[in-house]
C-alpha cells in the first residue's frame, strides 16, 4: 500500500482505528522518520483523542483512557530499550487484557507479540512511504480494508 505523505498515513491510522478492539497489537516498523508516528496519532485521533499524540520516545509508554478516547491503548515505543527484561517491567502483557497496544520499534523484543498486525513503513521512491503487513489470523476477517473511502 502506498502513502505518498503524512496526512495519507495519518487516515490510514484513522481508518485503522474503525477496526480495533481491546487485546488487539498493531506494530510499527521503520526506520527513524518512516511514519509509524504518523499512522499512530491518525488511530488516536480518530479514537477521540483531542490535540496531537505525544511521540512516547522517552516516556516508553503513552497510555490514553477513556474518557480522553474511546476505548484504553498503550501508544508504545521501544527505541531506547536496551534489555529484553526491561520490557517485562513495563507490564504490557497484563494491560493487554483491556488495551490497544501500538508498539513502535517492535523489534527489541522479537517475538513479543506474534499475533500482533505487524506493519512495515519503508521509503518509497518520490518521498512517499511504502506500508506492507503480515496480518494475523485474528485480523483476516477484518483485513484488507480500502485505504480511502469512496
Amino acid at each position: 500500500m502506498e502513502l505518498p505523505d503524512e496526512a495519507a498515513s495519518a487516515a490510514f491510522g484513522a481508518r485503522l482505528a474503525r477496526l480495533v478492539q481491546p487485546g488487539d497489537v498493531i506494530t510499527l516498523t521503520g526506520t527513524l522518520g518512516a511514519g509509524k508516528t504518523s499512522i499512530a496519532r491518525g488511530l488516536l485521533a480518530a479514537l477521540g483523542l483531542e490535540g496531537e499524540a505525544p511521540s512516547p520516545s522517552f516516556a516508553i509508554v503513552q497510555p490514553y483512557e477513556p474518557p480522553e478516547i474511546s476505548m484504553p491503548v498503550l501508544h508504545v515505543d521501544l527505541y531506547r530499550i536496551e534489555e529484553p527484561q526491561e520490557i517485562a517491567e513495563l507490564g504490557l502483557d497484563e494491560a493487554l487484557a483491556d488495551s490497544v497496544l501500538i508498539v513502535e520499534w517492535p523489534d527489541r523484543a522479537p517475538g513479543a507479540w506474534p499475533h500482533a498486525l505487524a506493519l512495515t513503513l519503508d521509503f518509497a521512491p518520490g518521498g512517499g512511504r511504502r506500508l506492507t503487513a503480515q496480518v494475523p489470523a485474528a485480523w483476516k476477517a477484518r483485513w484488507p480494508f480500502p485505504l480511502f473511502p469512496t
